[in-house]
């Protein structure tokens, strides 16, 4: 029998109502599917490995990639127990995935503590009016990386 999007949902809805009881990080859970088959899983580890990054969605993605042997998953979809953060928004972008599917939506997470709305307001503010400083500095050598770059032969595009 054929898993349906419900089938991916409630999965990603249990791990993350299982990850609450752990104690290893939030309410949240997502998998990454591709041909109906499951090829990644993530579900929230901040407070457990300390690390601000590790978002059910970005553990799922780095798991998939693992899985997969590629930094991209293009044709494969994404299931997460919440509307995904302005972060997880980004590392879904840059892992060219077609479709996001959720549960919960960004007020639900709110009202449990996980208000992401001050950020997509920061982002639409200009680099000068943000609460977190930006400043570049302009050194002479600024560009040479992208130069490298731009000269390798060997690079792998992405």
């Amino acid at each position: 029998m054929e898993k349906q999007h419900e089938d991916f949902i409630r999965e990603a809805i249990k791990m993350a109502k299982d990850n609450v009881g752990s104690g290893k990080g939030g309410p949240f859970g997502a998998l990454v599917v591709k041909n109906g088959q499951v090829i990644g899983r993530g579900v929230n580890r901040v407070t457990g490995n300390n690390d601000p990054s590790a978002h059910a969605e970005v553990e799922a993605i780095r798991d998939a990639c693992r899985n997969t042997g590629h930094y991209w998953l293009k044709d494969a979809v994404i299931y997460a127990s919440c509307e995904p953060c302005p972060m997880c928004l980004g590392t879904i972008y840059w892992a060219r995935i077609n479709t996001i599917y959720y549960a919960a939506d960004n007020n639900d997470a709110a009202r449990a503590g996980f208000d992401d709305s001050f950020i997509y307001r920061e982002f639409a503010l200009p680099r000068e009016e943000r609460s977190i400083q930006s400043v570049q500095l302009k050194d002479s050598e600024r560009s040479q990386p992208f130069d490298h770059w731009i000269q390798n032969e060997n690079k792998t595009e992405y």
